[in-house]
């Protein structure tokens, strides 16, 4: 097994060093998913910085839309395979002479996935399970697997006041304090105040598309456990940025504002648009990718955010403004289920172990997605998708 370098600025590559000492470029990093928003990024980083990189991706039409073919904007240097990772010969094809895996195929959507339940077991969980078995037979020397935020549920709380710090891992709203327009985590005495979440609170998954990215994660680090590669998961918080799906209804809140805004529609916000996230750059993300395929910080998961929460009502006034839309936020006063009310990253440990650190700030982020969206269109989904959940009884 050859040893991993780092490139004259410091940002990681791929080689192996010959019985010579010198280096040749065998090596050679297969991303699933990698015609994806994240996916793309990820690639063109490798591939920037002097990496091999293969991609397979279905290209599906809810994400890539209906023109054929992979998305102009991917590196001319990847290698591409149009294929899904549940096909066992366009799967053999993608890990031929594979030494690093970046797994992020998924299908994406916490409101799609309490409906189309199949659908997102098969691709997310089977589809890895498939690419695990695949992978029993081959001299692997790095599996990275994406994971999300939406595995922890409710992030975490402190209690207000009081002698010393008192931490609190609240359990799901009920459906009649939400009934009630009560929005807030309340453990009877309002005190309650969110905090930065760590990968040491406990998962407590609200949708079968959080409980799927659980379910991938942990089957990837077991695998890596038993069969000696090297494995990190890292649990991805709100991504943003250029390419960016926007016309698929169920992709990241701010794409979905985003497409809104373009169409001349107000942005639709969920209860009092006061819920808290963690909004990060694609570039961060992709820059965390590139980290973890390196890193001697094996077998463990990492936050990769921003570290920085926002309201979602806060956001979708920032989209606005960046696009210079003539509309203003709707909030709506309902609530989906598999929602959670407030989580944002602590990124402690990915700043210790992994050497991350965001270098996006949130203003300079929107102004690069500004500049992407004006020479873009987008096909406004969500009213037909918000239609969906409503006639399920998925929204109150």
């Amino acid at each position: 097994m050859g040893k991993l370098w780092a490139t004259a600025d410091g940002t990681p590559g791929f080689r192996r060093q010959d019985g010579n000492g010198r280096w040749s470029g065998d090596s050679l990093v297969l991303v699933t998913g990698g015609a994806g928003f994240i996916g793309s990024h990820v690639a063109n980083l490798l591939a920037e910085s002097g990496s091999r990189v293969r991609v397979i991706d279905a290209l599906e039409a809810q994400v890539h839309g209906e023109e054929p073919g992979f998305p102009a904007h991917l590196h001319v240097d990847v290698e591409r395979i149009e294929g899904d990772i549940r096909d066992p010969n366009a799967l053999a094809m993608a890990l031929e002479d594979v030494t690093h895996v970046c797994h992020l195929a998924a299908a994406v959507g916490v409101g799609q996935s309490m409906y189309e339940i199949e659908h997102y077991v098969d691709v997310n969980n089977r589809g890895t399970a498939l690419l695990l078995e695949a992978l029993m037979d081959r001299p692997l020397q790095r599996l990275v697997v994406a994971s999300s935020m939406s595995v922890y549920g409710e992030g975490l709380y402190r209690q207000r006041g009081g002698d010393g710090a008192q931490y609190c891992e609240p359990s799901l709203r009920s459906r009649a304090q939400l009934s009630e327009a009560q929005w807030e985590i309340d453990n009877g005495d309002g005190a309650l105040e969110p905090i930065p979440t760590p990968e040491t609170k406990h998962v407590a998954p609200a949708s079968i598309y959080a409980l799927s990215k659980y379910d991938q994660e942990q089957m990837c680090l077991m695998f890596g456990s038993a069969y000696n590669v090297p494995t990190v998961a890292l649990r991805f918080f709100n991504a943003y940025g250029p390419h960016q799906a926007l016309s698929n209804p169920y992709t990241g809140v701010l794409a979905i504002f985003a497409s809104r805004c373009l169409n001349g529609n107000s942005p639709l916000i969920f209860e009092d648009g006061l819920q808290r996230r963690d909004f990060v750059s694609v570039r961060d993300v992709a820059r965390a990718c590139q980290l973890a395929l390196t890193t001697p910080a094996v077998g463990q998961t990492f936050n990769i955010g921003s570290g920085e929460p926002r309201t979602v009502l806060e956001v979708a006034r920032s989209v606005i403004d960046a696009v210079n839309a003539p509309v203003d936020p709707l909030v709506t006063g309902k609530y989906r289920i598999g929602d959670i009310r407030h989580c944002f990253a602590d990124i402690s440990k990915a700043r210790r172990l992994l050497g991350y650190e965001p270098q996006v700030k949130f203003e300079d982020g929107l102004v690069e997605l500004a500049e992407w969206l004006a020479g873009t269109s987008a096909n406004d989904n969500f009213m037909r998708a918000s239609a969906e959940l409503d006639r399920r009884g998925l929204t109150l």
